[in-house]
């Protein structure tokens, strides 16, 4: 099929499919809990239920307030676009990069922090400063991982190391099992989910992401939950692109490739969006002042990925 098609099926892939994801981790954290449960397909209806509303605006809203919403889900969007999911023959591959992929991130980040003071009230002041706090920790974390996984595969394009892993270039390699625990963490604190945040809190104390959007309404509001469900899809695509890619489809693989890459990747979103539910479910969010710690380590196993693939060369 033709690269361009496959792009455009994936672009309009991510986005649709992001609801839902969110939706699952609600369904299995609540059965885990003991509730029923809303349905999974509850975040189409949140969705189109803002949409149809009115935004409102503080009067001391700036155009940043009102643009922020649409930079951020752009932002988003595109990173997600650009990560092989189903497919390695797309439109974009050449210009998908794990280093451009931290800089979209950041960008969507900066604006979303930047929405959060502009109107000038104390939660948006606090969710910020904790989110850039949680970035200057989690960023170098994730540009470790992206070094060790250059330095295993020999280029940072996602395609490459995608074709690298599928052509048995990676055994049981210590250095992709600690890059993949640190990307495991890094995932947990870029999309607030617990311990790091907690995406159904309205309390003041230990909100981040809630309290830099909590003056948002309407389509403006919609905008920026869209974009967190995406972020969470992207960074499941991403461990299932970088670690696990068995089943993609590769350039010239036909419709049959292109359906079991369809399936293989909707196999590995779920299995993992169940594996976050679990996971949170078991443990409590912790404290602020313990987010150094958390993501210290991810760093720290970014860092160890790289010694270890040095040590087993020189061995």
């Amino acid at each position: 099929m033709n690269a361009a098609v496959l792009q455009l099926v994936q672009i309009v892939l991510v986005v649709a499919l992001a609801p839902l994801v969110t939706g699952w981790v609600r369904l299995v954290k609540s059965r885990l809990n003991g509730r029923r449960g809303a349905s999974p397909f509850q975040p189409y209806r949140d969705i189109y239920r803002l949409l149809q509303k009115e935004a409102i605006v503080a009067h001391s809203a700036s155009w940043v307030f009102r643009a922020a919403p649409y930079v951020t889900f752009a932002a988003v969007w595109l990173a997600a676009s650009v990560i092989p999911t189903f497919s390695t023959d797309l439109a974009l591959a050449p210009a998908a990069d794990l280093i451009a992929l931290v800089a979209l991130l950041a960008i969507a980040r900066f604006w979303t922090a930047l929405a959060g003071m502009d109107v000038g009230t104390a939660f948006g002041g606090i969710g910020a400063s904790r989110e850039m706090l949680i970035a200057s920790l989690a960023e170098p974390a994730m540009l470790m991982v992206s070094f060790s996984l250059s330095l295993i595969a020999g280029t940072t394009a996602p395609v490459k190391i995608v074709g690298f892993v599928l052509s048995g270039g990676v055994g049981l390699d210590v250095s992709m099992g600690l890059a993949l625990a640190a990307m495991v963490m890094v995932s947990i604190a870029e999309n607030g989910r617990i311990p790091i945040d907690n995406p159904a809190t309205h309390l003041e104390l230990t909100m981040v992401h809630e309290a830099m959007v909590l003056e948002y309404s309407g389509r403006h509001l919609a905008m920026m939950e869209g974009a967190a469900m995406v972020r969470l899809t992207l960074f499941m695509a991403l461990i299932g692109c970088l670690f696990a890619p068995w089943g993609m489809a590769q350039a010239g693989g036909g419709v049959d490739g292109i359906l079991v890459g369809m399936g293989a990747f909707l196999a590995r979103t779920f299995v993992l969006a169940t594996a976050l539910a679990v996971f949170e479910t078991a443990i409590a969010k912790m404290r602020v002042f313990r987010y150094a710690d958390f993501l210290g380590g991810a760093l720290l196993l970014g860092l160890l990925a790289t010694i270890f693939l040095y040590v087993s060369e020189a061995v």
